[in-house]
């Protein structure tokens, strides 16, 4: 792998769970990060304020630029302008549920959004690494474990919007000799997994019951079967990718499987409740197509990257509940979990 030497990155996304995690990696390795957002009335960058540095100081290595993947020309300016040594395109829709009542915008952006700045940086010529945050919803129907040579059948918009981003990747990179992966992650968590999820409204309805503040918590399907991981972890086989000797796509993944319900036990367990207690059933969270079992194999990125999960889902379970447990002692006041150690030692 190639040593890391001082790099600027550009990330889409990078308020998400997946992007507060990365931008916090990159950090800690000395680089100088970029960030695209959209612009809000409010403020929508609560992942990163433990990471933020006024941009007036000298020293401040996370830049946040206002933009959206919708926009190919503020895609293209911002590229100029930055000329990243590498892109990690993290931004979507990414709900699935959601995408079946969203599918145009669903499309626009998880699909679209990727031809925009692969485009950009054909057309500017710039010398970078790119990567793709592709998905295991891809392979939908496709029978479990799924490694990098499973057809791909995907089961909802957003899944298909994926695969098209997938696929245009691929083209960019043998078309155009572009360093451009992707990355097939099966799902990942963390106490960042935003509130709509359905992990993360696992472990905070486990942790708000355990306190008295909620009595229910509304779900559809419990006999989905998944493949959870830790997102930290995740995505530092995204930056891995990138590091790599040459460009290819990768599956990361555990390699365990777990039923929603599962997720529920360990969950509720670790704060002494019976889950069947508190679950009442909610046909709205049902999908119009469910995907019955999604497993991944990662033998390829161990093997080539020497990437390996270290917490597996019974664990990420409690770690969720214990962290939305400070979550609500810190209520009124921000908190955070911190995943790379040292990031504010070397930003300063």
């Amino acid at each position: 792998m190639a040593k890391t030497a001082k790099k600027k990155a550009l990330i889409t996304g990078i308020t998400g769970q997946d992007g507060s995690y990365l931008a916090e990696l990159l950090l800690s390795k000395g680089y100088e990060v970029h960030g695209v957002i959209r612009r809000s009335s409010t403020f929508n960058t609560q992942r990163l304020e433990h990471l933020y540095v006024d941009f007036h100081q000298k020293d401040a290595k996370l830049l946040l630029h206002y933009g959206d993947l919708s926009d190919s020309s503020r895609l293209t300016t911002l590229l100029q302008t930055v000329a990243p040594d590498e892109v990690y395109n993290l931004a979507a829709q990414s709900h699935v549920r959601v995408s079946f009542d969203e599918p145009e915008h669903t499309g626009d952006t998880t699909g679209l959004g990727s031809i925009r700045l692969l485009e950009a940086i054909r057309l500017l010529g710039l010398d970078c690494r790119f990567y793709q945050a592709s998905s295991s919803e891809m392979f939908g129907a496709s029978p479990p474990p799924q490694n990098e040579e499973t057809v791909f059948y995907p089961r909802s918009p957003y899944g298909a919007a994926k695969l098209y981003s997938h696929w245009v990747t691929k083209n960019y990179r043998e078309g155009y000799g572009m360093f451009a992966t992707s990355g097939i992650l099966f799902n990942h968590e963390s106490p960042r997994r935003g509130e709509t999820f359905v992990t993360r409204k696992i472990t905070r309805a486990a942790a708000r019951i355990a306190a008295g503040v909620q009595d229910a918590l509304y779900l559809g399907n419990l006999d989905a079967v998944r493949d959870w991981g830790y997102a930290p972890e995740y995505v530092e086989a995204m930056w891995r990718m990138l590091q790599a000797d040459e460009p290819d796509d990768y599956v990361i993944a555990t390699g365990t499987q777990y039923t929603v319900q599962d997720f529920l036990q360990f969950a509720f367990e670790h704060v002494g409740l019976d889950w069947q207690k508190y679950v009442k059933f909610d046909a709205r969270y049902l999908r119009p197509t469910e995907v019955d079992a999604l497993v991944g194999d990662a033998s390829k990125a161990q093997k080539s990257l020497g990437w390996t999960p270290r917490v597996m889902t019974p664990e990420l379970a409690r770690i969720m509940v214990d962290a939305d447990q400070k979550i609500l002692e810190h209520e009124g006041q921000p908190w955070i979990d911190r995943a790379f150690d040292g990031v504010k030692k070397r930003m300063s």
